[in-house]
């Protein structure tokens, strides 16, 4: 997937659990189909699986979960995968790693939930994760999400010379609104900042849990608003929009945090993972067809 992709296997890891953590030693250890940018995943046994980081942007996740995630977790309407263990370096790895709970459930698709009932649930866990305390979390800052929009000019100045298909002057015209839009000026939120299909699990029809929180931190709360365009057609992107509380300027920025990312995401994949490109040129669509 990266050029510098760090790929663990089935004995790397078994040997790993078996070095530092023995009590799970005799677990067997599968592989998870399901995959990001940024971890390989490793079940062990039926309740446990073993994230590990693939890209040296992702190194700080495990300790980040393992401290934040457990005071966010008592507050929020649904599951949170907290970390049981922490793993270091070794058999070849060069990173810390991470064993959180199984939580069951297989991700969110067009036809395993209806759009309405998801739309409803996670317009209450962006209101609930943005309500909890900030304490001493940490404050989004350079290009992360959750930073002012203004922040990214040079990456979308970088990545749309590069975005074929579609009319660049029309994309470019809807980046400009989201950049004119009046800045976030209240106090930095909590925010989970990826709330893509593959983080959002299912049971029986609804949202059960809300996995991969590597974009964790505190900032602007319109930053999560940006799932309605990558989940919903119109009429869920609108009761999502009515539930979450947000004005029509957090919006405005919202549509920014859909497409910086996917202006870069419709190129970076287009060889590596086809499926993601695609997904970020349908969030540009949802994006172009508001103006």
């Amino acid at each position: 997937m990266h050029d510098n992709d760090v790929i663990t296997t089935v004995d790397q890891v078994r040997r790993l659990v078996a070095a530092q953590l023995p009590q799970w030693a005799d677990l067997p250890v599968t592989p998870v189909a399901e995959f990001g940018t940024d971890h390989l995943l490793w079940r062990l046994g039926d309740n446990l699986v073993a994230r590990m980081p693939r890209i040296e942007w992702a190194v700080d996740q495990a300790d980040s979960d393992a401290r934040w995630l457990p005071l966010l977790a008592s507050h929020l309407p649904l599951g949170v995968p907290v970390t049981v263990a922490v793993g270091e370096p070794g058999e070849g790895y060069p990173w810390r790693w991470s064993v959180v709970r199984w939580l069951p459930g297989e991700a969110l698709t067009p036809d395993n939930a209806d759009a309405e009932v998801v739309a409803t649930q996670l317009a209450g866990f962006v209101r609930a994760l943005a309500a909890i305390d900030p304490g001493d979390g940490p404050l989004k800052t350079g290009t992360a999400r959750g930073v002012p929009l203004a922040n990214l000019e040079g990456w979308v100045d970088e990545w749309l010379p590069r975005l074929e298909g579609f009319d660049r002057s029309a994309v470019r015209a809807a980046w400009q609104d989201c950049l004119d839009a009046p800045a976030y000026d209240g106090p930095p939120r909590w925010i989970h900042g990826d709330l893509l299909r593959g983080n959002l699990l299912v049971r029986g029809g609804r949202l059960s849990a809300v996995i991969d929180w590597g974009a964790i931190g505190l900032g602007d709360p319109a930053t999560d608003l940006h799932t309605a365009y990558t989940l919903f057609e119109p009429p869920a992107r609108a009761l999502f929009r009515e539930l979450s509380g947000y004005d029509d300027d957090a919006w405005r920025r919202a549509r920014g945090w859909a497409l910086s990312p996917s202006i870069s995401a419709a190129t970076y994949y287009a060889e590596t993972v086809p499926a993601f490109a695609e997904g970020g040129r349908r969030r540009i669509e949802a994006v172009l067809a508001e103006f």
